[in-house]
């Protein structure tokens, strides 16, 4: 991690001064990603403090080394792993992090070189097929292992969520019992895990979800050891404002108690979204317009998938000096590769004067936007710096900005 790139010119500024503004100034040709390790922190300190059980980071949410140390060092001490890429990626960052395979559907091989080769005990599944397929990898000959966390995934609804994740997997409701049981048999400490979905907006989804959790139990008759309830925990974005995040571990914590478990099993949770949204933005030129559309210089194929797949909004506002007294009006995107799939409907409120040159700061991309960029078209390589102001939007108690969409350089 870099203060600046001299490719950019980006001069250097005292710890404490530097905005995206700053940057701004140095006219960059490129998308320049800023990045806050301050907010990356307090959001860790947040679930490491105030979750009444375990965080697990969901490193798909973002792989950065950078980001990950910065949660390590900040108490996050548990990795939710979904490949095999993955698990390599925390091992060489990380090398006494506990990860945990939570993908319910792995490759036998990479099972067996997560158990045997990374130290990993704790996997996921939602079949009996998979549960065999668990056994076999982690064998040594024909002796079992006897040190395996089992975590049995149950489908729950995603109607209280963003973006579902209800379809995919989770064991179906006439196999619970079964493949409880058989889990039990093979596990040193079994569990029950769910997934709300993506950005779940009232900690509903949870206490429902937990319902689900205690029947399972009740019907199975099994001694469970560990209950992680997922992810789904949402950030702040224009129009999804979520209650305060204390509400869900509340619901959590009080379903927790309630189920019919001993007293020595553990609570978890598997926080992505909500441990790295304000860690990044993407500061961005507009390189023409057409009426109320944008062209801007990252977009579909960088690090504004969601904006265009699924119509994701992000906050926005734009970095000009002087200041814009112009009434503000609702634009769309488009990005810099010749698809026309490149396109960001948004509406995106922004001063009805913005124009060609303008430079615009996206904000709450730490999570899945700098995940998911290509380099297609040859477009996607990005330049970074740290700067220390606030994220467009917290959930972490701190003072919200000024509701501006116009900052003067």
């Amino acid at each position: 991690m870099h203060k600046h790139h001299r490719a950019l010119g980006l001069a250097s500024a005292p710890i404490g001064s530097r905005t995206g503004a700053d940057i701004a100034k140095q006219r960059p040709v490129q998308p320049v990603t800023l990045l806050r390790p301050h907010a990356a922190r307090r959001a860790a300190s947040f679930f490491v403090e105030r979750f009444p059980g375990r965080s697990l980071y969901a490193v798909k949410a973002n792989p950065s080394p950078d980001l990950l140390k910065i949660l390590w060092d900040s108490g996050v001490t548990h990795y939710d792993v979904a490949s095999i890429a993955e698990i390599r990626l925390v091992r060489e960052t990380l090398p006494e992090a506990m990860l945990c395979f939570m993908h319910p559907v792995k490759a036998e091989e990479a099972i067996a070189e997560a158990y045997f080769e990374h130290g990993v005990k704790t996997f996921s599944l939602d079949t009996i097929e998979e549960l065999e397929k668990i056994v076999r990898a982690t064998a040594s000959g024909e002796v079992a292992a006897a040190d395996l966390n089992l975590l049995v995934r149950l489908r729950v609804s995603s109607e209280h969520a963003k973006l579902s994740l209800a379809s995919k997997f989770g064991a179906d409701p006439r196999d619970v019992s079964t493949l409880l049981m058989a889990a039990r048999q093979a596990a040193d400490a079994l569990g029950i895990c769910f997934h709300v979905g993506s950005q779940a907006m009232t900690p509903a989804a949870y206490a429902e979800a937990m319902e689900r959790v205690r029947q399972a139990i009740i019907e199975a008759a099994v001694t469970v050891d560990i209950v992680d309830v997922g992810g789904g925990f949402p950030s702040s974005y224009p129009g999804m404002e979520p209650p305060p995040l204390e509400t869900y571990f509340s619901v959590i914590h009080s379903a927790f108690e309630a189920l019919p478990i001993s007293y020595s099993a553990e609570l978890w949770c598997e926080p992505g979204r909500a441990l790295c949204a304000e860690y990044a933005s993407v500061l961005v030129r507009v390189e023409k317009r057409r009426g109320d559309e944008l062209y801007i210089n990252d977009g579909a194929y960088g690090a504004l998938f969601d904006a265009a797949h699924i119509g994701w909004r992000y906050p926005v506002r734009l970095l000009r000096e002087p200041e814009s007294h112009v009434r503000p009006a609702k634009f769309s995107f488009y990005g810099p590769t010749c698809d026309d799939l490149d396109r960001m409907a948004g509406p995106f409120e922004l001063p009805a004067d913005v124009n060609a040159g303008d430079y615009i700061e996206i904000g709450m991309l730490g999570a899945y936007g700098c995940a998911m960029r290509t380099q297609f078209n040859g477009f996607g390589v990005t330049e970074s710096a740290i700067v220390d102001d606030e994220p467009m939007a917290s959930l972490y108690g701190i003072s919200a900005p000024a509701q501006s969409n116009v900052v003067t350089l």
